[in-house]
């Protein structure tokens, strides 16, 4: 009697998983769901919130946050954090504003300033975080306090004042404003160039973390910095360069705050840091590193503007965001564990 050969083994690994599981897996589903019932919510309790003009400063409060949540987003997927963001973009701003004022230089002038200034900032964070081994978060509060000392006592010292003075009149500003604060219509709709630059910073960021070599590597070092070093990945090089990458944004976003409101406060930005981190975790990132999505961080920003101006635009007392702000951020990191947690136990 011949027997029939049995079916090979399946190896378990080797196994597609179906589009819902891999759905399921993704860092920003969690985020996404968030959203839409938040949109639904506000749609229905304020009548101004689906307005063309209202959603046009939802977006620009979303891109407000959104700007900074990518690169902070990267570096929390790096396994870091840097709590002198906030502060920082007020700081590339006081650079530019009192550069070139001081100076009587053209804007653009002050704007390299502060560029290189601000990357430097950046390096100097992550070499401060690789060659002592402290915890980034201590490394980066460091430098949160001595910016914002700077940032009060510099201003003070060169205008006497708290604010810098405007630089409207100054030669390069319409040509700066053209580029990081100018508004322009669609539609009927004024929209602020920010919000197209806020989708441009997600889109490269998406592509260097799913489509390049750099992008596994900070998966990588967020995972397991040993291990990474272990199978050759420069976790020195990729540590430095994510806090580069959060002091470039910093210096971007300080552009658009100069540009777009002429004069600078010197103690603005402090707090911010907080929320760009809020807006990572909601969009999926772990605080633990190693997971996340450039796409979840904003996802996470727009949340934030939604949430902001929904309350305003249904006439609730604001005092209340905080409150809403911190129960969003604890559903949203409890709904992002379950879900990660079913999608590996379905692999």
């Amino acid at each position: 009697m011949t027997i029939a050969p049995s079916a090979p083994a399946v190896d378990e690994r080797l196994a597609a998983r179906s589009s819902f599981r891999k759905l399921l897996g993704r860092p920003e589903i969690g985020s996404l769901i968030g959203a839409i019932v938040l949109f639904v919510f506000f749609s229905l309790v304020a009548d101004a919130f689906l307005r063309a003009s209202s959603f046009s400063t939802v977006l620009y409060s979303s891109a407000s946050m959104g700007i900074m949540a990518v690169s902070v987003s990267l570096l929390m997927i790096g396994g870091e954090f840097d709590l002198s963001a906030g502060v920082m973009v007020t700081s590339s701003a006081l650079i530019a504003s009192m550069f070139s004022y001081e100076l009587t230089l053209n804007v653009w002038v002050g704007v390299v300033v502060s560029l290189v200034v601000t990357l430097a900032l950046g390096f100097l964070n992550g070499l401060l975080y690789v060659k002592t081994g402290l915890p980034s978060f201590i490394v980066t509060l460091g430098t949160f306090f001595m910016l914002a000392g700077l940032n009060l006592g510099f201003t003070k010292l060169i205008t006497h004042n708290v604010a810098t003075p405007s630089i409207e009149d100054m030669d390069g500003f319409s040509q700066a404003r053209a580029v990081f604060a100018r508004d322009f219509t669609i539609g009927g709709v004024q929209v602020n160039i920010s919000v197209l630059w806020w989708i441009v910073f997600v889109a490269v960021a998406t592509w260097l973390l799913l489509r390049t070599r750099s992008g596994n590597w900070i998966f990588a070092v967020g995972g397991s910095a040993a291990s990474a070093r272990a199978v050759g990945v420069p976790v020195t090089r990729t540590k430095i360069a994510l806090f580069m990458g959060v002091s470039f944004t910093a210096w971007f976003y300080g552009m658009h705050i100069l540009f777009n409101f002429k004069s600078v406060q010197s103690g603005e930005g402090v707090g911010n840091e907080f929320f760009y981190i809020i807006c990572a975790v909601v969009g999926g990132c772990l605080l633990t590193g190693g997971y996340g999505s450039a796409i979840g961080a904003a996802i996470g920003a727009f949340i934030w503007g939604m949430t902001s101006n929904g309350i305003v635009y249904a006439e609730w007392n604001p005092d209340w965001f905080k409150f809403f702000l911190g129960a969003m951020l604890l559903a949203a990191t409890v709904v992002n564990l379950v879900v990660r947690r079913r999608a590996e136990a379905g692999k």
